[in-house]
């Protein structure tokens, strides 16, 4: 007979986010989660095959927390959500956001299938009506590259002190605009 559960899975879990959280995730070892739920090895154990699986568990976790954050402050542009929803989660979670964005990793595989759904709705908005899907790609991709770049320095503490959601708000409307405006330039030269 198989010996008791003695946390849940979701427990565990928990454990070990909290300590990718403060450490990051390659620092998730099974030893450092008993310790942290105040166990021996045995009942992590029982509920994973092996650290990789908790990692996984670990990382389906972030990526719920991340759509959440993204949910939770949908304005309905796109950009500014995605943009809005990284530097948040860059700020509170900055060792994370360091492991999963600055680091070469397998857990962001994901992403891109995430980036095919934006394109998507990128193709029913209005004001961006007359762009060609490559087009389309391009904007995201300069956009992605803003945003990821604005999260970079919010996760390091680069930012000037003055900077708050307001003024981050801001950079990013500023930005899609620009990023819009020489699109459309670009288009409009190539026609003529």
């Amino acid at each position: 007979m198989p010996p008791k559960k003695k946390f849940a899975r979701e427990q565990i879990v928990d454990a070990a986010f909290e300590i990718a959280k403060t450490e990051g995730i390659g620092s998730i070892t099974i030893r450092k989660v008993a310790e942290k739920l105040g166990s021996s090895i045995a009942p992590i154990y029982v509920n994973f095959e092996d650290v990789d699986e908790l990692v996984r568990e670990v990382i389906h976790k972030i990526a719920d927390m991340s759509r959440d954050m993204l949910m939770r402050h949908a304005t309905g542009d796109p950009f500014r959500d995605i943009g809005l929803a990284s530097l948040r989660f860059a700020k509170e979670y900055p060792a994370l956001f360091r492991d999963l964005v600055m680091k070469p990793n397998p857990h962001m595989q994901d992403y891109d299938n995430e980036m095919g759904i934006l394109l998507e709705q990128m193709k029913r908005d209005p004001q961006l009506d007359g762009f060609t899907g490559e087009e389309l790609r391009t904007i995201l991709l300069k956009m992605r590259i803003f945003q990821l770049g604005l999260s970079v320095m919010a996760a390091n503490g680069l930012l000037p002190e003055h900077t708050d959601e307001a003024w981050e708000i801001g950079m990013l409307d500023s930005a899609a605009a620009d990023v819009l405006t020489a699109a459309r330039l670009r288009k409009k030269g190539a026609r003529e």
